[in-house]
Formats: C-alpha cells, sequence, structure tokens
C-alpha cells in the first residue's frame, strides 16, 4: 500500500502538466474569459520589433506551444522538435509575457558558457519555489546577484568543497554498511527480491540528513520527514496555472493547490526550527558533536557575522532546504539507473564487478580509497550521467540583458532550457549514443565540471553549475562499490534482461517509473 502510495506521489506532477490539455480545464473557463485572452494574444502577438528570432513550431491561441509536449515526456518531446526546427528554438507556453528558448545543441551551449554566462545566469522563480523556499532566497532559485553569489560561495567553500566531502566520509560509510547488513540479511532469509529503489533513496536520504542536520530520519515516528522532502521535489515542477496564465491564478486557490503547497513549506518549516532550536540549545549545554555538518558550519557563520549581507533564519533554512530535497533523489535515482543499466548489460556487471573485486580484496570493507583506484566503476557512473541525466533539461534560466547568439536575437527576460538529455545522445559527438557503453570514458578527459567538454553537462556548467557534484559523486561511488562488491544481482524470476522496465517519470528529477526489484545473493570469496 505505501508503494503504490510512493508511486503515485511520483508520478503525479507530470500527471498535473498533462492536465492543462484536458477537456475538465478547457470546461472551467467561461466563454467571455477565453474570448478577451484571445483578443489579448491577438494584440500583443504583433512584432514591436524587426528581432531575428530563433525559429519557432506553429502556436495556438491562448496556450502557444504547451500542446507540442505530447504524450512524451517533456525532455523527448523538445529533442524531437528540435530535429524539426533546430538546436534553438523559440516557444510560447501558454499567456506567460516572456518567451522561452530551448537549446539542444552543443556548439550553442558552449558559445553560452564562453561568451554570455553572465547574460544567462538568473532564474525565473514559479508559484512553488517562492512558497517553499522562502521567496527563493535559497541558491538553486535565487536571482543573480551579490547576495546570490555570497551564498554560492558559502556552499561551495564551507558545505561541499572536496575537503568538506571527505570529512563525512564516515557517515557515507556507517550508512552504507547499514545498507548492506539489510541486503545480507535478505539473501540469508532467501527472499524472493527486494525493493532496491527504496533502499537506496532511504540510504541517500539518510547520508543526506545526518551531513546536513547531523541526524537521520525516517525511523521512530520521523518517516514524515521523507515524505516532506518528497512532496517539495513533486511541488517544485508540478504544472501551476498561474505560472503559465497569470489571469487564471484564481484556479490554482479554487482547486487547493495553494494551500497544499502552504502545508508542505509550513510542515518544512516547523521541522528546521525544531532542529535549530534543538541544536543551539545543544551546543549551549555542551551535548554536541566536535564533528560540524551543515548546521553547525551555518549557525557559526550567523554568529560570526563575517558576512558581506545578514544571514538571516530564513536564509539558514533555505540553504538546508536546498540540501535537504535537492540531494536525496538524485543520487538514488543515478543509482539506480545504474542497477538497471548493469542488469540489463551483464558483461559490463562483470567487469566492473571484477575490477571492485580484485581492488578491494578480501578485506571487511570498501574503503574510499580503494574507489579511486576503480577507473572502470568511475566509467560506469559518467555512462550512467551520460545516457540517465537526473535533470534532462538543465534548471531554467532567464537573459538579463539582450544579447545575439548564433546571429540570433534573444531578449531581455527570456526563460531558457538547455536540453542537455538531447546533447548527452548526439551523435556528432556519441558514437552508438543510444547504448550504455562504459568503455567511451576510458580513454577520456571528459569530467563532471562542465568546464570544457559540453557533450556531457550532468551537472550543469557556469555559474548556476551544480556546487553539490562532489558530495553527489562521493556518495554514488561508496554505494555503487558496495552493492557490486558483495553482492550478485538477479531479476525476478517473472523479468529477463530484455524487459526490465526502463519507462521515466518527470519531475525535479528523472527516475524510474517503476521500483527496482531485484535478487540479491551474498558473494562467496
Amino acid at each position: 500500500m505505501w508503494l503504490k502510495k510512493k508511486m503515485g506521489l511520483k508520478q503525479w506532477n507530470y500527471e498535473q502538466m498533462k492536465g492543462v490539455f484536458s477537456s475538465t480545464f478547457y470546461l472551467s473557463l467561461s466563454f467571455f474569459i477565453t474570448a478577451l485572452f484571445l483578443f489579448k494574444l491577438a494584440r500583443s502577438s504583433k512584432p514591436k520589433t524587426n528581432l531575428n528570432l530563433p525559429p519557432s513550431p506553429p502556436k495556438l491561441p491562448f496556450i502557444g506551444n504547451l500542446h507540442q509536449f505530447g504524450t512524451l515526456l517533456p525532455h523527448r518531446s523538445l529533442r524531437d522538435l528540435s530535429l524539426k526546427y533546430g538546436d534553438m528554438m523559440m516557444l510560447q507556453l501558454g499567456q506567460m509575457q516572456t518567451p522561452t528558448l530551448v537549446v539542444s545543441s552543443v556548439d550553442v551551449a558552449t558559445e553560452i558558457l564562453k561568451t554570455h554566462d553572465l547574460t544567462f545566469s538568473d532564474r525565473p522563480q514559479n508559484t512553488a519555489a517562492k512558497i517553499l523556499l522562502y521567496e527563493c532566497t535559497d541558491v538553486g532559485f535565487s536571482v543573480y546577484g551579490e547576495k546570490w553569489r555570497q551564498k554560492r560561495k558559502i556552499c561551495v567553500l564551507e558545505l561541499l568543497s572536496t575537503k568538506r566531502v571527505q570529512s563525512f566520509r564516515h557517515i557515507r560509510e556507517a550508512e552504507v554498511a547499514e545498507l548492506v547488513n539489510k541486503l545480507r540479511e535478505a539473501s540469508s532469509s532467501g527472499a524472493s527480491c527486494v525493493n532496491l529503489t527504496e533502499m537506496i533513496m532511504s540510504t541517500s536520504n539518510n547520508i543526506v540528513c545526518k551531513c546536513a542536520f547531523g541526524r537521520k530520519f525516517g525511523e521512530d515516528g520521523d518517516k514524515r520527514v521523507k515524505e516532506l522532502a518528497r512532496e517539495t521535489m513533486i511541488h517544485l515542477t508540478a504544472f501551476t496555472v498561474r505560472d503559465y496564465f497569470p489571469w487564471l491564478g484564481w484556479v490554482d486557490v479554487v482547486t487547493g493547490k495553494i494551500e497544499k503547497y502552504k502545508a508542505t513549506a509550513g510542515a518544512m518549516d516547523a521541522l528546521f526550527d525544531e532542529a535549530i532550536t534543538e541544536r543551539l540549545r545543544a551546543k549551549r549545554e555542551g551535548e554536541h558533536s566536535k564533528r560540524k555538518d551543515f548546521m553547525d558550519i551555518l549557525l557559526q557563520l550567523q554568529e560570526d557575522d563575517m558576512l558581506s549581507f545578514e544571514l538571516t533564519k530564513n536564509d539558514l533554512k533555505a540553504l538546508l532546504a536546498d540540501m535537504f530535497v535537492g540531494g536525496t533523489d538524485t543520487t538514488s535515482s543515478a543509482l539506480e539507473w545504474a542497477m538497471s543499466e548493469l542488469l540489463r548489460n551483464p558483461t559490463v556487471m562483470k567487469k566492473v564487478q571484477e575490477e571492485v573485486r580484485r581492488v578491494v580484496g578480501h578485506k571487511s570493507n570498501v574503503e574510499e580509497k580503494d574507489i579511486h583506484e576503480m577507473h572502470y566503476l568511475k566509467c560506469v557512473i559518467k555512462e550512467t550521467l551520460r545516457i540517465h541525466p537526473p535533470t534532462p533539461l538543465l534548471a531554467p534560466r532567464v537573459t538579463m540583458s539582450d544579447v545575439k547568439l548564433k546571429g540570433y536575437d534573444i531578449p531581455a527576460k527570456t526563460m531558457v532550457y538547455i536540453n542537455s538529455w538531447a546533447m548527452q545522445r548526439d551523435p556528432k559527438f556519441w558514437e552508438n549514443p543510444e547504448e550504455f557503453m562504459p568503455e567511451r570514458f576510458e580513454k577520456s578527459e571528459v569530467d563532471f565540471k562542465g568546464q570544457e567538454e559540453f557533450q556531457f553537462v550532468p551537472f550543469g556548467f557556469g555559474r548556476r553549475g551544480c556546487p553539490g557534484r562532489y558530495f553527489a559523486i562521493a556518495s554514488m561511488e561508496c554505494i555503487l562499490a558496495n552493492l557490486l562488491y558483495w553482492f550478485d544481482w538477479e531479476l525476478p524470476e517473472t523479468d529477463t534482461q530484455d524487459i526490465i522496465d526502463m519507462d521515466e517519470v518527470f519531475g525535479l528529477i528523472v527516475s524510474k517509473k517503476l521500483p527496482l526489484l531485484v535478487k540479491p545473493k551474498t558473494f562467496s570469496f
């Protein structure tokens, strides 16, 4: 029952998006309001200048290009449109006052970063983000400016630096050891299968929570905390009418959507308040551990008052929300895809397991220094992120001024989506791009930074690139190495490698539609 509920949560946001095309939605509009919008659209659609805009697919009145997303997931629909209309397309999504540019080309992405990165560094702020992330005072959704730069600097230098990520090694190892013990128990009991999706997600959530708050959730009545993280991710990408049709914002109120956002935001805020209050009490009474987590660092920065801006309590909570919400499903989804691809490709599975077991030998645990020598394992992770990027449409940007891009005029305030999924499957740069081939990275210098090789940008690039990539990669490598070292893996008897489900669900990240059910067999050395 809980699994069905979980699957429903993961799919709900995409179903909402498709709902814009349903007859119920259209019938909810009165005839005279529709006529008014059509009149407004006709007047506003007339070009006011002789701009040389990128090509655009034909639009429909009122909804613009929304209907062209079709039945496919957005990154796939936009890739198909780009094959017809070009690597730069201008779309009109609903009644938004600003156009939307979709980039599906490595060449265009390269020019954006090397020549216009600053111009493309602002962020749109949707209704859900404003409600859930303290009026977008976090790093992910905040507008570009000095305060945002200072907050990102805190994340890069104080919270997510290589040195800081290494300091959390004991947390990763402890949580992964607990995962291994649960799988070993399932194997020894002869369980027909385990829900590896749920187990990986739980481990990833525990790692993030212990690094951020000094404690993990999901046990002893705190299960609601995990649900809050999932709800927040779902809300952030849900279809909200007012974001596309501002004059119809009342629909979100009537349907109760805004109330749901506020309820989740209130519960998250209460959680953060409780955690902060408890941490301050423990510090006063000398009960707190000497090992610093994210909350300790932020509270210390707030106390020292050494920043160029006031780090308010809401600022602190917004930064914690970024870590709490963004650090769980990204990692767990990538691992879920990695294990799925390995099960579909037994030759690759055998090769990477042989490497892991050769490097570790007969030790009682997998150490992180061992992982540094697992070159093929790193290739497997890179190939997984290439073919299954967690965020196939990199978080949208907004142009801060007019700009000339590849000969086209891009107006200020244009929303920009960069289709990394299409770029990472571009046959111009990748041989057999639809195939899972980790070997392609064995002699490649391509890395995760997105600074030189723009055909591989799973964590974005430039000023708006993800600051948490080192944290995510460290967790992925640790978990995957242990899964491959300690166990051999089989699909349930009802499945075969040819029919393992690989359908996607679109949200803040793209995950498998159905959970990965597998049978672990403890490996005998």
